[in-house]
């Protein structure tokens, strides 16, 4: 069983504390992602569970069993890293069966190992290759062949599509998901870039100041974001998200401008109370150029003006003032649209989120 836990896990550097006693549980064979803004503590928390970085307190567990003062090599744990860390003197098929040499594995065992390797990441026709011969993506592959030589229980990946172009990341994101279909082991996954978490991982763990904001599905973290902090940072462009208070059953934001409150909110507000109002740009739109609501008694509508749009092709991103801020929405089926122009836009309430002004915490909605 290849279950990770962590329990009440610090890192200090002196008097910093970088990672502030998160507790995690990861199923066997389950894939997580890790994901925050620089110096979050992602990093610094997977290498604490491979063993690169001394535990300050708290307990890293795999397979059940505390590995805290286990060196790497004996924790059954293969890391792939943003650099593919390649020896350049070696070809492909060396680099890969490199570890096993080491171990001291039979050469008939490191050949078919390093051949089943390259069968699942496509290597074979580059087995007899110097690292200097290689494209990034293949670099990258490679590294990836010589985690899955070792059979870990756990593979553990610090921002592996980092380097490369935004073609080959695309590439790679499909390479690492095969892969996990695949390879029996259970995966975390650190990176910065929320698209790679949400298309591959089973659960994200979004991590701020050393800490743990929410764990959940893609979905979860997506529509139901636990604090204004995720709902900021999950989603692109990120949520629109301002700050107001409530005044006699209206949402009231800073320069005068009003919503009304949402339904499902209704009776869980107070007037006076002070709140972040977030709402996706997938549920602003240009009236007639969205998804429709399924809750006719939350659409509200209102003329807008256009400040500046972002064609994307299939889709276009619009620009409007209100709140005193820049909101972002997002069109479907484009049409010409030009700044200065007046439009029809639509709010769709059923879809926002409330937060607590002072704590961030999301607030419950009606019903849950």
């Amino acid at each position: 069983m290849a279950t990770v836990a962590l329990r009440k896990l610090v890192k200090r550097y002196g008097s910093v504390e970088v990672v502030r006693g998160i507790d995690l549980e990861i199923a066997d064979r389950e894939f997580i992602a890790l994901v925050g803004p620089s110096g979050c503590g992602k990093s610094t928390t997977l290498r604490m569970i491979a063993g690169l970085e001394e535990i300050s307190a708290g307990d890293v567990l795999i397979g059940g069993e505390i590995v805290n003062d286990l060196p790497p090599r004996a924790r059954n744990i293969s890391m792939v890293f943003q650099s593919y860390a390649l020896y350049p003197h070696m070809s492909v098929r060396e680099n890969m069966g490199f570890s096993l040499v080491i171990a001291k594995r039979p050469k008939d065992e490191i050949t078919r190992r390093v051949a089943e390797a390259a069968e699942i990441l496509h290597l074979e026709a580059l087995l007899d290759r110097r690292p200097s011969q290689l494209s990034g993506g293949q670099r990258q592959r490679v590294a990836m062949g010589r985690a899955i030589v070792r059979q870990p229980e756990v593979f553990l990946f610090d921002e592996p599509l980092s380097n490369l172009d935004a073609k080959l990341r695309n590439e790679m994101r499909t390479e690492i998901k095969k892969l996990h279909a695949k390879v029996t082991a259970t995966v975390i996954y650190v990176t910065h870039d929320q698209v790679e978490a949400m298309t591959l991982a089973d659960r994200i763990v979004i991590m701020r100041d050393g800490h743990i904001e929410q764990v959940g599905t893609p979905d979860d973290v997506f529509h139901r974001p636990a604090t204004r902090f995720v709902a900021g940072f999950i989603g692109s462009p990120p949520m629109n998200l301002v700050e107001a208070r409530i005044d006699q059953g209206q949402i009231v934001f800073g320069n005068g401008d009003l919503l009304p409150i949402p339904p499902a909110f209704a009776s869980v507000l107070a007037t006076g109370q002070k709140i972040v109002f977030g709402l996706r740009p997938d549920d602003l739109y240009p009236t007639g150029h969205g998804l429709n609501s399924a809750h006719a008694d939350a659409v509200h509508q209102r003329e807008m003006r256009v400040n500046l749009t972002e064609p994307l092709g299939n889709e276009t991103l619009v620009f409007f003032d209100f709140a005193g801020r820049d909101w972002v929405s997002r069109m479907l089926s484009p049409r010409p649209l030009l700044a200065g122009a007046s439009i029809a836009v639509t709010f769709d309430l059923s879809h926002a989120h409330l937060f607590d002004a002072t704590s961030g915490a999301a607030l419950t909605r009606k019903g849950g």
